[in-house]
């Protein structure tokens, strides 16, 4: 994987493949505890990560199973040898995932993978389990920006968080504030300050539960707060909030609803204050999209994976749509029956290729990630790319309905 510097942002090509090898990794499983993870932070001399291997190396001579002492051994010396191409870590440092893992019978393979991570590492570290250790990886891969939500009116409130571009409901709970009464004089009188003072203990919940959930949330960029009527604003204006949280409050909102669907209204309601979040950015795609796609003349709009490829190669393409939930490989492949040479699309690395002419079993002679292929296409033709993640309706959305790929085009096709 390609290094970045700490606090920079990663390249949409490097977030996609980061996030891909780190779902390879957490599918594969050794028979006992063969794989070996090595964690090296910037810093860290390679001499001493090599003095440290070569003494696991030399304890791994202890283990009773020879199988296991055979391929953890081999494990080491494959990171060594991987070592001697270091002179010193990355600005991020650098990880080593190496092993055995079954194939099938009695019969194993070996795996071996380097990667940088996008964050840099902190501490030395060396594992040797039946998995790889990825927590550390995994916590990098969240999204920094994060949001609170507020929906409030006086019958209910929705406290949720924008991650990046997942919303998730925190708490959600009705305020049991009475809403009319039929009384008159004094009665009327008392009735309403009850009221008044139910809707305070209310507001007041509702500020110590946003205190919980935000006060320590790390990444909070700010609060929305949204709401049908003039509720959100006496909720904002009488400063409720935590004064910490009071001073991140972006804006507020009218919206129609204070349950789970008030908080997709509020982001969609406050997509000029986060004109820079990806989610807003994505769905204005998709919508452009899906405009192109209705249009019965001029259309600049292209899906499918052999429309969108025929579209790029001839340079028709302005913005390439790629869904990170793509995982599919194009294979280079050589047909013994009919001689034919040519590129197929198969889903996974070691699947079987078959002969778009005569339908034999091919051989498979190279196979590349198709995004990353897409993605070097459109480098060559001097094609935006934009990689939709799978986490909001219309990233779902992109790869349901058009297979994961997408276009919009410079000129309609004639």
């Amino acid at each position: 994987m390609p290094e970045n510097k700490s606090g920079e942002s990663l390249s949409d090509r490097q977030k996609y493949d980061f996030k891909r090898d780190l779902e390879e990794l957490q599918t594969l499983h050794g028979r006992g505890t063969e794989l070996i993870s090595v964690y090296v932070p910037p810093g860290k001399q390679i001499s001493d990560v090599a003095n440290y291997l070569r003494e696991e190396f030399s304890q791994a001579s202890n283990i009773k199973s020879q199988g296991t002492r055979k391929a953890v051994q081999g494990a080491i010396q494959s990171i060594l040898a991987r070592l001697k191409y270091f002179k010193a870590p990355p600005t991020n440092g650098v990880i080593f995932f190496v092993g055995e893992i079954p194939k099938g019978g009695d019969q194993t393979r070996m795996v071996q993978y380097t990667l940088v991570p996008p964050d840099p590492i902190t501490t030395f570290l060396y594992r040797c389990d039946s998995e790889f250790y990825l927590e550390p990886l995994l916590d990098m891969l969240l999204d920094k920006k994060v949001y609170g939500l507020i929906v409030i009116d006086r019958s209910e409130a929705t406290l949720g968080i924008l991650r990046g571009k997942r919303i998730s409901v925190v708490r959600n709970f009705d305020s049991l504030v009475p809403s009319k009464h039929r009384m008159g004089g004094q009665s009327a009188q008392r009735f309403e300050r009850l009221i008044e003072i139910a809707a305070n203990e209310f507001y007041k919940k509702v500020a110590d539960l946003a205190t919980d959930a935000f006060l320590n949330l790390p990444g909070l960029q700010g609060i929305l707060v949204g709401g049908p009527g003039p509720t959100k604003n006496y909720f904002n204006d009488s400063n409720y909030l935590h004064h910490e949280l009071q001073k991140k409050v972006i804006d507020t909102y009218d919206i129609g609803y204070t349950d789970e669907y008030g908080l997709k209204e509020l982001v969609t309601a406050a997509k000029e204050s986060l004109m820079d979040l990806d989610l807003m950015r994505e769905k204005r795609l998709i919508l452009r999209l899906l405009e192109e796609i209705r249009k019965n003349e001029g259309s600049l709009a292209a899906y499918g994976e052999e429309e969108v490829r025929h579209a790029t190669e001839i340079g028709q393409v302005d913005t390439l749509l790629l869904s990170e939930g793509v995982r599919k490989h194009r294979a280079e492949i050589e047909c013994p029956s009919c001689g034919f040479k040519g590129k197929v699309t198969i889903v996974k690395e070691d699947d079987l290729a078959r002969c778009p002419k005569c339908d034999s079993v091919a051989n498979v002679t190279n196979t590349v990630d198709m995004v990353d292929e897409f993605f070097e296409l459109a480098e060559s033709m001097g094609t935006k790319v934009e990689l939709i993640s799978t986490d909001s309706e219309e990233g779902e959305m992109l790869l349901k309905a058009f297979g994961g790929i997408a276009a919009i085009l410079r000129f309609a096709t004639s």
